[in-house]
């Protein structure tokens, strides 16, 4: 499979013959690569028309839609994994979009740019400007991303709602890093996650 290098990850971690949404599918490149090698079922939502059409092209069920808006008409627990790769900074309410994916699927893969990464913040300590690299190609008025997540900004979000971190993967440019130092040091992160489930308090017997 040539995939970008989140992507991989993902598809390394996805198991055979499962059912998955890509949420922000972009061309369908995820979903076929699954699809021929693992026997996924899957299905996608772009919000793009011309990444729809590319998708489509390649015999996949996709559908144009709007993370932020059309999730919620998906039933709960429908797959057995969802999918947010790259699109998590560009929703307007990821915390609601988190929320959905965590419903929708038994398990949910989120990857997402690191905001924190040192040249991230070398650029804006020396030149006092956003900084433009070849993974965030954007200038500040023409860019996607409207929320600036960070690796520790997302574990800190993740433990406060009650959700488990089944695994995580950070990447240097094509190449995966260590864990340690991983805020400074990735540029990109990976998170394997899962909601967890209420503990009930054990049943007392009733004495007579």
């Amino acid at each position: 499979m040539n995939l970008r290098p989140d992507l991989a990850i993902i598809a390394e971690h996805v198991a055979p013959g499962s059912r998955i949404l890509d949420v922000g599918c972009g061309d369908g490149a995820l979903m076929a690569a699954l699809r021929d090698t693992k026997g996924v079922d899957a299905r996608g939502l772009e919000i793009d028309a011309g990444n729809v059409a590319a998708a489509v092209s390649r015999g996949l069920s996709v559908i144009q839609g709007d993370a932020d808006r059309d999730l919620a008409e998906y039933p709960d627990a429908s797959f057995d994994y969802a999918i947010l790769s790259q699109t998590l900074q560009t929703a307007h309410r990821p915390d609601v979009v988190l929320d959905h994916l965590l419903r929708i699927g038994q398990q949910a893969f989120v990857s997402f740019p690191n905001f924190a990464h040192w040249r991230v913040r070398l650029s804006l300590l020396w030149g006092g400007r956003m900084p433009v690299t070849r993974l965030l190609p954007e200038r500040w008025y023409d860019t996607p991303n409207i929320h600036h997540v960070t690796i520790d900004d997302f574990r800190s979000f993740v433990a406060e709602r009650g959700i488990e971190v089944e695994g995580a993967w950070f990447l240097s440019g094509d190449k995966r890093t260590i864990s340690a130092a991983a805020n400074m040091l990735a540029e990109h992160a990976v998170f394997k996650l899962r909601k967890l489930s209420e503990i009930k308090e054990p049943t007392r017997p009733i004495r007579g």
